[in-house]
């Protein structure tokens, strides 16, 4: 497993561990949803300018946000990784042989923020944060109303799993 993990922020989100927490978030996720590949994934925290910045360039919208995922692959649904098998060819890095997941950018101004505002730590809103993110970018959306309540439920099973609750 490689983890890209880069604190980019001028903001401190106050949690020393915090490459401990998103290993141990990503790591659950791929337990939870059983994937079956060595993965390489991108996180990186910025500060809202940042995060806004990128979220008009690739999603027209310029406001800052929580977190963006980007991800490597197109499942046929979500967590579906016997295709990869057969036509994943591009999915993987040539050098480790491990599958590319994508990219995760987190604002260190929102999880201070949305921490106090739903009333739980910061460890607690990175976690989710990293979690909800990590669901995207194994092919979860939230988009449709049966889409929403799924990946809901998923980040739901996957913080209790890990044992990260308010």
């Amino acid at each position: 497993m490689t983890y890209q993990i880069e604190y980019e922020a001028l903001t401190d989100i106050g949690v020393s561990n915090y490459e401990e927490i998103i290993k141990k978030v990503v790591d659950g996720a791929l337990d939870m949803e059983e994937c079956p590949y060595e993965c390489e994934v991108s996180i990186t925290i910025v500060d809202n300018d940042e995060i806004q910045a990128i979220n008009k360039e690739f999603r027209g919208i310029d406001n800052p946000t929580d977190v963006l995922s980007f991800p490597m692959v197109e499942y046929p649904a979500p967590a579906e990784f016997d295709f990869l098998e057969e036509e994943g060819d591009d999915c993987f890095n040539p050098e480790t042989g491990e599958l590319l997941l994508g990219d995760i950018i987190l604002s260190a101004e929102k999880i201070l923020e949305q921490a106090e505002k739903y009333g739980h730590s910061v460890v607690r809103e990175l976690a989710f944060l990293t979690a909800h993110s990590m669901l995207h970018l194994m092919g979860y959306d939230h988009m449709e109303e049966d889409e929403r309540a799924v990946m809901e439920e998923k980040q739901r099973l996957l913080m209790d799993r890990l044992g990260i609750t308010r």
